[in-house]
């Protein structure tokens, strides 16, 4: 049965009665000679900047400076915000605060998004005045930029730059209006971080970032450059397989939406419908009736947003076969036919929601004839009018070269599913035909030619990546390049850390033997004069160049493309069935904890590692009295690394390929931080604890915005460490001045306690990691799965004193109903211990005294040390966002660290020094 409004569609279209196409076009071309003359506020052929810049009301350029004032954001037009900025550890990091004001709006977007909060967007505030003192409302003018106004009737038509007054303190403030005044006053880090994390929550990203007060709008290729995707690929012939990529890189149908005069119906509804797989509904492009902020928008129309469909290999999940993407230009075509010109020469099908087919609008149209983009029009002829539209669709069909089903009718009575289903089968069909398929790339490339600016052409953006390419364009094999450029890592440096190891466990034996370990000093001292004998390979000066850049921006972009760039050297994946794209979800099974780690993919780390070698060999022989002081050539390479340290980037702490701390490395970056930091150096370690594929990377980003590596296939193997700076204004309150978090990466892989030399091994550098923390987050998939190498720490520690306060987070990684984050039933950890329990208290020879693990004096049964996090996803990878339940609950466990903190229940809070010490004991 026809839904209804398929009728208005036949009806429409019956009407639409095409005459001879060529006679038609002389026709339509006659028309368009004799409209030249008449002034419509566009010129097709312009340069980019004419038609806007001539004749801006002057009103207008003020208005941007308006925004910023009223969001607090005037400081940072010159002096940009920094992603370290937005990580700083406040007395609001411990509140789930809402805005009062505007100026609170941009902090409570970037805290709210930094924990991956589905409400990031709500720009509501909660005014502290009392009842009968808040002023009315406002109603809302705006949905999808719909201004109720027809140019046909008003004689000030003309003026397309009518806004309604700027928002007050007591008036809400449109989300999009906050997003453009907050990345406009961000640099490229921070840009890309914001990006990154709408794209976990599935909103969509901005493509084209207007400034309306500079006329200088921006393509954001670079800030999306750092979006990573994984997808079902199946090619036309052939099986199929996962594929992760950035976002800027895959060509794929791309199919914009655009509103011309007035339209009845929502670009962001529809588009949001179209996208959404099954019955799950997701809201990735803000609209009105989301009530999360419904001021009129100010200084976003021009915003150009993307977001796509990526398929999962299910039939029954995925809209589409293949990614596809989608554009959303706000605003009216008129007003910003700079972005609307953009979107008809990137996109595969051009989709235009009108009430009304204006004269200006058929003249703006008309101008778009010579473009090979097909268009749709979707109509609601019975809030315009309706002979006006016919006339003028009559005379587009042939010029557009459309047909009469390309012109789609949707009133208040059609069926809304039965509608979007139509859509879909037209997308599916453009999309299946011979069609436009370009990368965001590609539309960068467009943006250029049509005098766009793209972010990423800046001259620090193309130095750093002309650097990067020198290095891996001689990048042919990995293995090879490992072997032949990383010499320092090699057999030497593996001999080296074993010797070191076997001399270590020597001098702290009660009466240790003095010919093994003179033996094992001149090993060490013979590999390490090998070390030092070889010069750095080209690559590696060439990476150390780059971070010795005197300019900041330039050094970031420089390690931000070569982690790219190393990243697409690796290995494509092995072919995986459909259902494999469950792994993108963080789980765990029995042989999976079992299995050795996989090979380390070549990346930053591996550069910073060897430079950290050239420094360890060159400082032992500078100790033995092998080589004098004045000849050291790399004693200023932990300055470069703690550097980066204070910008953001994790640095190694414990040598992934070793398996061992690289002692005179590490303390040389921690005296060189102690250095940087002068009096502001009091720290509090944090430390996250597990197996590979528990979670416990993606808990330390969620929770202090961080940038560990997460993914088994990705990540690599040793433990990272990375600052946070503490409000100079809470740092007396928290009792510290700085966080350092660290990460355990892959170096607990679950080995059983009877493994030997393998727990042996896991036992140490879990009692290393814990006995460098205040506290511990150990992080369990299952009730009972405590690795026993870290319950051997835990009993070392307990002997010494010297315990971290430790949380255990069970994290639901099966999809299971979930509950409240609030004490998980603690009767796991109180029973009597299990097999590995009694295995691990029997090698510390406790094994009458090791009755429940609650008896260690870190889990005190009375405090919070037990959690249970619900799962990270809600709905199906790739399209399945971050849940909201997750996101509340590491908030929650957040608070409560840093409470404990506050309140003296971890360990006692370290200086620099005193870390350095407590490494060397370790």
């Amino acid at each position: 049965m026809a839904s209804p409004g398929h009728s208005d569609l036949g009806e429409v279209a019956s009407e639409l009665k095409a005459p001879e196409r060529r006679a038609a076009v002389a026709t339509a071309d006659l028309e368009w000679r004799q409209m030249e003359g008449e002034d419509c506020g566009f010129h097709y052929g312009d340069g980019p900047n004419e038609a806007q810049d001539n004749d801006f009301p002057a009103a207008e350029r003020s208005r941007l400076q308006e925004m910023l004032s009223l969001l607090g954001l005037e400081a940072y037009q010159a002096q940009k915000l920094s992603l370290q900025d937005s990580l700083q550890i406040s007395s609001d990091s411990m509140k789930n605060w809402a805005p009062q004001v505007p100026k609170d709006l941009p902090w409570h977007f970037l805290r709210k998004l930094q924990a991956l909060n589905a409400e990031a967007r709500n720009t509501t505030m909660v005014l502290d005045l009392p009842a009968d003192a808040r002023p009315a409302e406002k109603e809302s003018q705006m949905e999808e930029g719909i201004i109720y106004w027809d140019p046909a009737e008003d004689a000030a038509a003309d003026d397309i730059y009518s806004f309604s007054e700027l928002p007050t303190p007591d008036t809400p403030v449109n989300p999009l209006d906050l997003l453009c005044a907050l990345l406009l006053c961000s640099d490229g880090s921070l840009q890309q971080e914001v990006l990154f994390k709408m794209a976990l929550c599935q909103f969509a990203l901005p493509l084209v970032l207007p400034d309306s007060e500079n006329h200088d709008h921006t393509f954001l290729l670079w800030a999306l450059r750092g979006v990573v995707r994984t997808w079902w690929s199946q090619p036309p012939r052939g099986l199929g397989s996962l594929r992760e990529d950035s976002v800027v890189l895959p060509r794929a149908p791309a199919f914009a939406f655009v509103r011309m005069d007035v339209s009845s119906n929502s670009k962001s509804q529809l588009l949001n419908a179209i996208l959404s797989p099954g019955r799950r509904h997701w809201d990735c492009f803000w609209h009105r009736d989301l009530g999360l902020g419904t001021g009129a928008r100010e200084i976003a129309d021009g915003l150009v947003e993307i977001s796509w469909f990526f398929p999962s290999g299910s039939e029954d999940l995925d809209v589409f076969p293949e990614p596809v993407a989608f554009l959303n230009l706000r605003g009216d075509i008129g007003s910003h036919w700079l972005q609307f010109k953009l979107l008809t020469e990137v996109s595969s099908a051009v989709f235009i929601l009108t009430d009304n087919v204006s004269k200006k609008a058929y003249k703006l149209l008309y101008s778009m004839r010579e473009s090979s983009t097909r268009y749709y029009f979707i109509l609601s002829p019975y809030r315009g009018k309706r002979n006006a539209n016919l006339r003028f669709l009559n005379r587009l069909i042939p010029a557009l070269n459309m047909d009469p089903s390309h012109v789609l009718v949707k009133v208040s009575s059609t069926d809304g599913e039965g509608f979007v289903r139509r859509v879909r089968t037209i997308l599916r069909g453009v999309a299946r035909a011979p069609c436009r398929r370009v990368s965001v790339e590609d539309m960068a490339q467009a943006a250029r030619k049509l005098g766009l600016r793209v972010d990423e052409d800046c001259d620090a953006c193309q130095k750093g990546r002309d650097r990067m390419e020198r290095i891996t364009r001689k990048i042919k094999d990995v293995d090879a390049y490992r072997r032949d450029e990383l010499r320092l890592q090699g057999e030497p440096g593996r001999k080296a850390a074993q010797a070191e190891r076997e001399l270590c466990q020597l001098q702290w034996a009660p009466e240790p033997p003095e010919k093994p370990r003179a033996e094992l000093r001149r090993r060490v001292l013979e590999l390490r004069a090998q070390q030092n004998s070889l010069e750095p390979a080209a690559g590696v000066q060439e990476f150390v160049a780059g971070i010795s850049s005197p300019c900041p921006r330039e050094r970031q972009y420089f390690l931000r493309w070569l982690e790219w760039g190393l990243a697409r050297l690796g290995q494509p994946r092995p072919r995986q069935p459909p259902d494999a794209l469950l792994a993108l979800r963080p789980k765990r099974g029995a042989s999976e904890l079992g299995e050795p780690p996989r090979p380390e993919p070549l990346g930053v780390e591996h550069f910073l590692r060897e430079i950290g070698q050239c420094y360890e060999a060159e400082s032992c022989l500078v100790e033995a009295g092998r080589l004098p002081a004045g000849h050291r050539r790399f004693a200023h390479f932990p300055g470069l690394a703690v550097e980066l340290l204070l910008t953001g980037l994790p640095l190694e702490l414990v040598d992934g390929s070793t398996l061992s701390i690289p002692a005179r490395w590490v303390t040389g970056l921690l005296k060189e931080l102690h250095a940087r930091l002068d009096r502001r150096s009091r720290l509090v370690v944090v430390s996250a604890l597990g197996v590979p594929g528990t979670g416990k990377s993606t808990l330390l980003n969620t929770m202090f915005g961080l940038r560990f590596a997460t993914g088994r296939s990705c990540s690599p193997r040793g433990a990272f460490m990375q600052l946070l700076t503490v409000a100079e204004g809470f740092s007396q309150d928290l009792g510290c001045d700085h966080i350092l978090a660290i990460d355990s990466g892959a170096l607990i892989g679950g080995a059983p306690a009877s493994a030997g030399d393998r727990f042996e091994l896991e036992a140490s550098l879990a009692t290393l990691l814990m006995g460098l923390s205040n506290v511990t987050v150990v992080s369990l998939a299952e009730t009972k799965d405590i690795p026993a190498a870290v319950l051997h720490a835990c009993l070392r520690l307990e002997k010494t004193g010297h315990v971290p306060n430790c949380q255990f987070v069970y994290q639901n990684l099966h999809d299971l109903p979930a509950s409240s984050p609030k004490p998980r039933d603690r009767r796991p950890l109180l029973e009597a211990p299990g097999e590995l329990g009694r295995a691990a208290a029997q090698m510390e020879k406790q094994g009458g005294g090791f009755h429940v693990l609650a008896g260690l004096a870190f889990c005190d049964p009375e405090r919070q040390h037990v959690w249970h996090i619900p799962s990270l996803w809600h709905g199906v990878p790739p399209m399945a966002a971050v849940s909201l339940a997750y996101s509340e609950a590491i908030f929650e466990l957040k608070r409560c660290l840093l409470e404990n903190v506050r309140n003296g229940l971890s360990n006692q809070n370290k200086n620099i020094q005193q870390l350095i010490e407590l490494v060397r004991r370790l």
